[in-house]
């Protein structure tokens, strides 16, 4: 008899989702899905389900397009943009979001053609300002973007920057040889630019996170460190590219990462004078990571963000200089500008009086404050010499 009921669910589960994915012949009354800690859910809704066998074309798009504005769209669009003011998302988290609901719509493996227009299409109905390119079978997704992204496509039109949101889908094309048309489509009141800045992480869970030890010496004393992390910022920031300094240092620590960590470097500090402190933050960002470029680490120029500096085994010049202007940030709140250097990125830091040899920049004297290892220990104040370099991030508490 148990055997019996276990063999009609399953029957029932398929039959819904053969209902689900069966393109216009389905529809959906709910969605609702875990999203980093939290639930997503949207309820009495009528939503169509629209299907896309066609090859690409613009005028298979344009059908595609007119069918899901009759297919009741409107109100999950609603529910995901309510939702995204309530959590106060930045647009990466929103357009996690915009993804994970496409995939429950239109899952990425079944038809990646499909799933695409669907990730448009929400986006676009959220007011962002993006675009669709095709080649013969190929599709690419663009958003108006005004920050530097350096590891992936974009186009201009209108004097305006387009980024690929699905470049990592390909892996690499040869735009040279596959040429790619524009869709002329055009989605009232999508006018808003798409931005990488995240100003906060996910309300992740307790539950979420483990423990990771780390340990470094300082002045003959060894110091040892619980700090919690969590496994799912490598997944939330997979595909987020190469950008501006500026994206990578600004970004805040997970609240339960900051809780575990910051508090301890506080009090470890708080009988240190401001110098020494920093030396001190200096020499744990330098020594309690294993050191790895991202050639061997990734297979690919990567910058990590403070927290996945704190989460991978190891970590290069340009992470550790992220996780020092973090820890220096939340501990002193100093000025501090980011100094690019041909094959190195570091960081110098405006003490009262200055350390060494300082930089002068903007008529104010910056301390260089070494976070990553070199072949000769660098105090505070001490510069590479004879190297060329330019602030690519400058930071004023003020």
């Amino acid at each position: 008899m148990r055997k019996t009921k276990v063999i009609i669910l399953i029957l029932v589960m398929l039959s819904a989702i053969s209902s689900v994915f069966a393109g216009n012949r389905g529809a959906i009354h709910s969605v609702s899905f875990d999203f980093y800690g939290d639930t997503f859910s949207v309820n009495n809704v009528n939503i169509k389900l629209v299907d896309f066998e066609s090859n690409l074309s613009e005028e298979s798009i344009s059908e595609f397009y007119d069918k899901m504005k009759i297919g009741g769209y409107e109100p999950l669009i609603l529910a995901l943009s309510n939702y995204r003011h309530e959590h106060k998302q930045d647009d990466w988290l929103f357009y996690q979001l915009v993804r994970n609901t496409a995939q429950i719509l239109s899952p990425k493996a079944s038809n990646y053609a499909r799933y695409t227009l669907y990730k448009w299409f929400l986006l676009s109905g959220a007011g962002y300002d993006a675009t669709i390119s095709i080649s013969d079978d190929k599709i690419l997704f663009y958003a108006q973007c005004n920050e530097d992204i350096y590891d992936i496509p974009y186009h201009t039109r209108n004097g305006k920057k387009y980024v690929c949101l699905n470049y990592h889908d390909y892996g690499s094309i040869d735009f040279k040889r596959t040429k790619f048309r524009e869709m002329d489509i055009e989605v009232p009141g999508a006018v808003k630019a798409f931005s990488y800045k995240l100003t906060s992480l996910p309300r992740f869970t307790s539950d979420d996170y483990s423990e990771k030890e780390l340990a470094f010496n300082y002045q003959n004393v060894n110091y040892h460190f619980t700090v919690k992390l969590n496994a799912k910022i490598k997944s939330l920031f997979a595909n987020y590219p190469v950008a501006d300094y500026k994206l990578y240092f600004e970004m805040p620590l997970s609240n339960e990462t900051y809780k575990s960590l910051i508090p301890q470097l506080k009090d470890n500090v708080r009988s240190m004078g401001t110098r020494r402190g920093i030396d001190y933050l200096m020499r744990f960002t330098r020594y309690a990571f294993l050191y790895q470029p991202d050639g061997k680490n990734f297979g690919k120029e990567k910058r990590l963000l403070p927290e996945q500096t704190l989460l991978y085994e190891g970590s290069d010049c340009e992470d550790r200089a992220a996780l020092f202007f973090c820890l220096v940030k939340e501990i002193y709140n100093l000025p501090m500008i980011v100094l690019a250097y041909p094959e190195h990125v570091t960081v110098a830091v405006k003490f009262d009086k200055p350390v060494g040899t300082p930089i002068l920049y903007k008529g104010q004297q910056y301390s260089i404050c070494e976070p990553t290892p070199q072949k000769r220990d660098m105090p505070i104040g001490a510069t590479p010499s004879g190297l060329a370099y330019e602030v690519a991030y400058a930071y004023n508490p003020e």
